[in-house]
């Protein structure tokens, strides 16, 4: 079992950045993969980006070149860089840890809200 602890969400105006941190609470050296996704008001949850174990990192098209998704296993935390946001980057965004044998895991979600 893993549980997952997102944190640094908030309020940000258009054109500004965010980091979200996920905290895992054992190893994760036999997860397959991390991700994070998100979920607007009213809307579906979305992919947002992966990083596999082997450190191949996939983006949403909406958040290629604005988005950085990266880890540090030592610390056995999943990080997302979000730049250049905009209005509907709004969201709670949720982070997923899939095992090797794909179980997965999700966090409790932290709200981004873009406004100015």
């Amino acid at each position: 079992q893993v549980q997952l602890v997102e944190s640094g969400g908030g309020l940000v105006q258009p054109g500004g950045s965010l980091s979200l941190s996920c905290a895992a609470s054992k190893s994760v050296l036999s997860i397959r993969s991390r991700g994070w996704y998100r979920q607007a008001p009213g809307k579906q949850r979305e992919w947002v980006a992966t990083i596999t174990s082997g450190g191949t990192t996939n983006y949403a098209d909406s958040v290629k070149g604005r988005f950085t998704i990266s880890r540090d296993n030592a610390k056995n935390t999943l990080y997302l860089q979000m730049d250049s946001l905009k209005f509907e980057d709004t969201a709670v965004y949720y982070c997923k840890a899939r095992s090797s044998r794909y179980i997965d895991y999700w966090g409790q979600g932290t709200q981004v809200t873009v406004s100015s």
